[in-house]
């Protein structure tokens, strides 16, 4: 089970943690030996390929001193095999800020964001960086309907099967999109709707606990998907994301011609048939796990 109350009052130690038991001693050049009872390397192993002392490294580790110099954090940068991604990132947690309530922005959806939606002939929505969807068009629904607002797409990507089907490449997705999760959330975990979502998570799904624990962080701003529409087939989609104020407006589209630019012009053709009346009588359950966002729109 994670320890989240450790995670929060130590992240440089925890990172450092979670990466060392991620290198091989091979991969450090060092032997690889018999008994040895942790799957990475070991502090001392860690500390002397840095050039420097266990017992620094070993205060590092418990959070006893989280002001290390530039040049320490690249030189575990170097050992821990971190790209440049996960470099920027330790140097964040190391950076010595004061640990006060953030008062961040509320995530609110402007009002021209709803109508550029409105006019986009692609799938498009609005997402928080706790990946909360906050607003969409037709067609983004219609390409999934995990994807209107009140969702959330980390928890639809883990808990629910009809989200997991969809993504050709499930355990790719799941390690992306929990790797983008940590980069977004960087040391703020204190923030209410992080506890929340974490907590929710860690208890229900196995998957977000061991990737959690490995405390990868990846940018997920941009690239190429495939995905299994139930009604049309197989999507190929190029995804990008672009910031507007505090929150990101996110585009799905096809290759100019291709065959799921087709689909996709099939499943605009679709989103623009009205909906069959409602039934009177007892209306189904709301999505389990959904929340509320307002927007200013």
């Amino acid at each position: 089970m994670l320890n989240m109350s450790d995670d929060r009052a130590n992240l440089l130690g925890s990172y450092l943690r979670a990466r060392r038991g991620l290198v091989t001693p091979e991969q450090g050049g060092l032997p690889a030996g018999a008994n040895r009872r942790v799957p990475g390397l070991r502090r001392e192993e860690v500390a002397m390929l840095a050039g420097i002392s266990a017992d620094y490294y070993l205060r590092l580790e418990r959070g006893r001193d989280k002001n290390p110099s530039a040049q320490v954090l690249e030189s575990l940068a170097r050992v821990l095999r971190l790209d440049e991604l996960e470099q920027e990132y330790l140097l964040g947690l190391a950076a010595g800020r004061p640990r006060q309530p953030r008062r961040r922005k509320p995530e609110r959806v402007p009002a021209r964001l709803h109508q550029l939606l409105a006019s986009l002939q692609v799938p498009a929505f609005v997402e928080g960086r706790a990946f909360d969807v906050l607003a969409s068009n037709r067609l983004a629904v219609a390409l999934s309907p995990r994807l209107q607002p009140g969702y959330n797409r980390l928890r639809s990507l883990l808990l629910d099967p009809e989200e997991q089907a969809f993504q050709q490449d499930w355990t790719r997705s799941a390690e992306g999109f929990i790797a983008a999760f940590r980069k977004s959330v960087g040391d703020d975990i204190d923030n209410p709707r992080i506890v929340e979502l974490v907590g929710e998570l860690a208890l229900s799904s196995e998957r977000f606990r061991t990737l959690w624990a490995r405390h990868d962080v990846r940018g997920l701003d941009g690239g190429s998907t495939t995905v299994n529409h139930p009604v049309v087939g197989e999507l190929r989609l190029h995804r990008d994301k672009l910031p507007v104020e505090n929150v990101l407006l996110v585009l799905y589209y096809a290759d100019q011609g291709s065959e799921s630019d087709e689909k996709l012009r099939l499943l605009a053709s679709l989103a623009q048939t009205p909906p069959t009346p409602a039934r009177s009588g007892p209306q189904p359950p709301e999505p389990a796990g959904r929340v509320e966002r307002r927007s200013d729109g």
